[in-house]
Parts: C-alpha cells; sequence; structure tokens
C-alpha cells in the first residue's frame, strides 16, 4: 500500500511538472500551428485566413504562441499578437542585438526554405525581451511565422 501511494505521489508531482511547463509553447506545436495555418489559407483564401490569424484569442493563438504573416518584401499582412503590426513593412527590422531577423526569414522563403531563425523579441505574456526562436514556412507570395521563447 505504501509503495503504491509513493508511486501515485510521483506521478502526480511528475505529471504537475509537465503541466507546469505547458505554461508557454514548444518547437514542436509552432511548427504545427504554421502548418495548420498554411492549411487555412489555403482553403478559406488569404482574406479570410489573415483575419483568423490575427483574432486575439482565436484558433491561430495560444498562450505565447500566435501566428504572423508577411510579404515577400516584409510587409506583414497578418499578426495574432499585435495588430498594430499589420500593413507596416519590418524588412530592414533588427532585434536589440542588430539582428535583421526578418530579412533572414523572407530571404529563406524565396529560396523555397522553411526554417528557424533565432533573435530576441518581447515576450506576449512578460513583456520581457526574451530569446526566440521562429519557424517560417513559405506559401505563395507570404511566408507564415511562429515561435517560441527559448
Amino acid at each position: 500500500m505504501r509503495s503504491s501511494i509513493i508511486a501515485l505521489a510521483s506521478l502526480l508531482a511528475f505529471t504537475g511538472a509537465a503541466h507546469a511547463q505547458a505554461k508557454f509553447a514548444t518547437k514542436d506545436e509552432a511548427q504545427a500551428i504554421v502548418k495548420k495555418a498554411a492549411g487555412h489559407m489555403k482553403s478559406a483564401g488569404n482574406d479570410k485566413a489573415f483575419a483568423d490569424f490575427s483574432q486575439k484569442g482565436g484558433t491561430f493563438t495560444d498562450r505565447d504562441l500566435y501566428v504572423y504573416v508577411l510579404d515577400m518584401n516584409g510587409k506583414v499582412a497578418a499578426h495574432g499578437s499585435n495588430e498594430k503590426l499589420i500593413g507596416r513593412d519590418l524588412i530592414a527590422l533588427k532585434d536589440v542585438d542588430g539582428k535583421p531577423f526578418v530579412g533572414e526569414q523572407i530571404a529563406r522563403a524565396k529560396s523555397g526554405q522553411s526554417g528557424w531563425t533565432d533573435y530576441k523579441w518581447p515576450h506576449p505574456m512578460t513583456k520581457e525581451i526574451e530569446a526566440k526562436t521562429t519557424y517560417c514556412e513559405p506559401s505563395g507570395n507570404f511566408v507564415i511565422c511562429a515561435g517560441v521563447y527559448k
């Protein structure tokens, strides 16, 4: 009986720790939401998809995870965390260390490649500048991105 209680307590402690870690999105979740967004763009069309991606609390936001879409010139077409960025040209945007991360994302997408970009960005929950990695995938004349904080 005592060993069963200890085993149960260990299991609860483990699942509690796993649940606490689930407070923030993972790299796998970022890739999955980008792929889901790409499918949504194909089925719903760009205008509807961009509106859906930009809806706070919608199906394309989850905790600190959100989708954003850039055209191939670096102009924001949709943004799930900051609607004020929609329509802005971010091609020359650099992080706090001077890294031109949007330019890197666009260059990769123009070459037909998907991939990860590391940079620093304000966390939407903590408002602190944190290390982030973002997965981007080209889709027609756009690049769809979602990132996670390290």
